[in-house]
């Protein structure tokens, strides 16, 4: 059986940020073999968000590879190009593209690694191959869209695998219930709720807004309750002093803060990430209700500062308790639809290397983003996109990928050359659930 030198669950952008870098090592006389399994069939980047009008909150420049390396096959100026778009762009004087348009970036440049990556397949666990008392490698189990069992060895992981939807207490009970879902799932989704009269969108941030936004475009009568806890919508604060925190060198910063110092950094600037949206989506919003007073119509409501205390199914409808926190009064509504737009939490990677816990001294990442491991562990296993606690705001987006994925591969190196020695692994057959 071959035994890749890397390994990456998911392949979002970090991951292909990470398989481009590889390959730019690969070209300049390094040998590293890497294959990158996605549970999805095809490249999609937030497919069920691609809604009208969106665009990126981020600048273009900020793509996988400019910041390391400008001169790379894979930047987004380059796909401009490639496309026969880049003079049309540029008369757009924007830094900000369309969310399509950036998806399609993506989606170009993974297509670049159809011989390493393999789609529509789920992992779904991590194994240690022991060699004496060591674990020298990994066993990596997925599963096909034909339920057929996939193996692969590997001497290191990098775990890409995005964010799982958060789902707040009060829903959780009604998690199998077709009328409550996530915004991962809104596109998808809506088209089943054509004929609703009443919508509840929980949640105050990017998401939030924009739902809001397509629900009042997308259908002519019905109701829709923008619900939040805040008192207000929040703009992000893109400003360019503030936007410092997403510069790759104030990783450094934050991870060589003590942890009291990065828990006050991160509630300092929570806001330039979480329940901030664009203050032209803001304004919008704000349009549609002030629309709303001068022809006196009572279409959609801004719930601010709301609780939902309970949340019941019935077969009418899906009932609120809700709290007024401005009146300190609670009242109840009831709902066709609700979409909740309540963020994502990154933790999900543990469930996937439960067999591995015993060999990690703590679930803490180096600089490097490698997990602390016992010594007799070789294998190494960065994490992607869940780091935000040592290494800032900025480890969920985009603007440091470019220069993350770098950092693993030097450390990804490095590893490799303590680890490689000519040790035959036993082979696996391929198996067939």
């Amino acid at each position: 059986m071959q035994v890749y030198d890397l390994i990456g669950i998911g392949f979002g952008p970090s991951n292909i940020a990470l398989a481009i870098t590889l390959k730019e090592k690969m070209q300049a006389g390094y040998h590293i073999d890497s294959f990158f399994i996605e549970k999805q069939p095809e490249f999609a980047w937030h497919a069920n968000m691609m809604l009208n009008s969106t665009h990126m909150q981020v600048s273009f420049l900020k793509d996988l590879v400019t910041l390391r390396n400008p001169a790379s096959h894979f930047t987004f100026i380059n796909y401009l190009h490639q496309k026969n778009r880049l003079q049309d762009f540029i008369n757009l004087k924007t830094f900000f593209p369309s969310r399509h348009e950036f998806n399609d970036y993506l989606a170009w440049a993974a297509s670049h690694f159809e011989d390493s990556s393999s789609y529509g397949e789920e992992v779904i666990e991590v194994l240690p191959e022991r060699i004496g008392n060591d674990v020298m490698y990994l066993r990596v189990r997925s599963r096909d869209q034909n339920n057929n069992l996939h193996e692969r060895l590997t001497r290191s992981l990098a775990v890409g695998i995005g964010g799982k939807p958060r789902i707040p207490d009060s829903f959780l009970a009604l998690r199998d219930d077709n009328r409550i879902f996530h915004s991962n799932d809104y596109l998808r989704r809506i088209k089943e709720f054509s004929n609703a009269k009443k919508i509840a969108v929980v949640g105050g941030g990017q998401s939030a807004a924009e739902i809001f936004m397509d629900l009042h475009d997308r259908f002519d009568a019905a109701e829709v309750d923008l619900i939040m806890r805040a008192r207000s919508i929040r703009p992000s604060d893109d400003s360019p002093f503030v936007n410092e925190i997403f510069n790759a060198d104030f990783t450094d910063f934050v991870f060589n803060s003590t942890e009291q110092e990065r828990s006050r950094l991160l509630g300092e600037f929570w806001h330039t990430n979480y329940a901030a949206p664009d203050l032209v989506l803001i304004e919008r919003i704000f349009n549609v209700f002030y629309q709303q007073r001068v022809v006196g119509a009572k279409r959609h409501r801004f719930l601010r500062r709301h609780e939902v205390k309970r949340v019941d199914s019935f077969p009418q409808g899906i009932k609120f308790a809700l709290h007024n926190l401005n009146n300190n009064q609670g009242f109840s509504e009831t709902y066709d639809a609700v979409i909740l737009a309540t963020g994502y939490h990154r933790d999900h990677f543990q469930a996937l290397l439960s067999p591995l816990m015993p060999f990690f001294k703590t679930l803490s990442v180096d600089r490097n983003y490698r997990l602390d491991a016992i010594p007799q562990f070789k294998p190494a296993i960065f994490l992607q996109g869940a780091c935000e606690s040592s290494h800032g705001l900025s480890d969920t987006l985009l603007s440091v990928t470019a220069i993350r994925a770098s950092e693993i591969t030097r450390a990804l190196v490095d590893s490799l050359d303590q680890i490689k020695s000519p040790v035959t692994v036993r082979t696996v057959s391929p198996l067939i659930a």
